[in-house]
């Protein structure tokens, strides 16, 4: 028989009990728990390291062959659909912060961890520097660069070695830091249980994720509203269209998977062959709604628990620099989240521990962020169609 495998959210689940059944065991162990605890510690230094060292990689290595792609067939079409994709996951980002901002203080406690106090502090048996070959923004920009003169100079050398150095950051990416981070976050959850600090954690994930799925509905309907206005159809009836799209894309927690069910929902939604053919394979790659509410509420969440001062500046940064970043997600799991996180050090100041913790927020629950974002879609097929499709179906 097949063997099914266990996603991540289970596997996220696992890191979780297992960090705080072992916190709570360590914590009462004296010496020989210290010692666990600072193995344990000295895992996470290492693996954060290695998580500065692979964004910027990572963002050179998936965003450069996405615009050279995207420049082999540039056009109106083409600028026009990447620029409402790109406006879209601002929109859902700003939504997401303004909403989530007023929310989450009714019932998450502002600076809840720091009050809990400083508690056990586990230092490492080992603490080495792997500083990143460059910062995520010179990393965004070398890759816009590259990307464009591979396109204008016709460099087909140069597109096959960053094709292969794309498979490389891919297969590290897929071998080495997606196993690790159930295990990243297993030992900050231990960490944090054995200093006392796991009853804040707890309650707020619950709520965290529930806040994140209701924003990310509500979005989705005022998306369809607005490319139901422009395209001139019923924006409920459209919605509801997509559902079968929503319900696979939770299931799987993959957006590039969804594709045929996606062009499926679409066609019944009216629109011409060739737009959902061209519009819905681009927008699984740059379109990413449901990732960017997740993403925000995810981070508002602990800007509130740890107190932090992050400024409407610093956060509308973030989502410009978030939806460029998105189209570096495509073929890798969690790839969206792995090519922002260096925007949660660089832009809003977050350390190692709270965005660990961020990472256990979005993680939780993975499949509504890609239900979103397949939904989202159907709505910038919509507008596509409306201005650029042929009228027979």
């Amino acid at each position: 028989m097949k063997q099914k495998k266990l996603g991540m959210f289970g596997r996220i689940v696992i890191a979780i009990a297992t960090g705080v059944a072992l916190g709570f065991l360590f914590a009462k162990c004296g010496a020989a728990g210290d010692v666990a605890m600072r193995v344990l510690k000295t895992f996470n230094v290492l693996f954060a390291q290695l998580l500065k060292f692979i964004v910027p990689l990572l963002i050179l290595g998936f965003v450069t062959p996405a615009i050279a792609d995207a420049g082999k067939g540039a056009g109106k079409m083409l600028v026009s659909v990447m620029v409402g994709a790109y406006l879209s996951t601002c929109a859902a980002s700003i939504f997401a912060y303004f909403a989530s901002g007023s929310l989450l203080p009714l019932y998450v406690a502002k600076g809840a961890v720091a009050s809990a106090g400083e508690g056990t502090v586990f230092l490492p048996y080992v603490d080495i520097k792997l500083p990143p070959v460059c910062d995520v923004l010179t990393a965004l920009a070398l890759s816009f660069m590259t990307g464009v003169g591979i396109v204008a100079t016709g460099a087909s050398a140069f597109r096959r070695a960053v094709d292969e150095f794309s498979e490389i950051v891919r297969l590290t990416i897929m071998k080495v830091i997606i196993p690790g981070l159930p295990v990243y976050i297993m030992t900050m959850i231990c960490e944090m249980t054995a200093s006392g600090k796991i009853g804040v954690m707890a309650g707020t994930m619950v709520k965290v994720i529930g806040t994140g799925w209701s924003l990310s509905v509500v979005f989705l309907v005022l998306l369809y509203i607005a490319a139901g206005a422009v395209a001139g159809k019923n924006p409920f009836k459209c919605l509801w269209n997509m559902a079968p799209a929503y319900l696979t894309g939770f299931s799987i927690a993959s957006s590039s998977a969804v594709i045929p069910v996606t062009l499926d929902c679409c066609a019944k939604n009216g629109i011409s062959k060739e737009i959902r053919n061209f519009t819905v394979p681009l927008c699984a790659n740059v379109h990413m709604v449901g990732s960017a509410i997740k993403m925000v509420t995810s981070t508002v969440a602990v800007v509130i628990i740890f107190g932090l001062d992050v400024s409407f500046a610093q956060f509308l940064h973030f989502a410009f620099m978030f939806a460029v970043a998105a189209v570096a997600a495509p073929g890798v799991m969690c790839g969206v989240l792995m090519a922002s996180v260096g925007f949660l050090d660089s832009i809003l100041g977050l350390t190692p521990e709270q965005t660990s913790i961020m990472m256990a927020f979005y993680m939780a629950l993975d499949g509504y962020g890609p239900a979103a974002n397949v939904t989202g879609d159907g709505a910038i097929a919509l507008v596509a169609d409306r201005f650029w499709g042929k009228r027979e179906a």
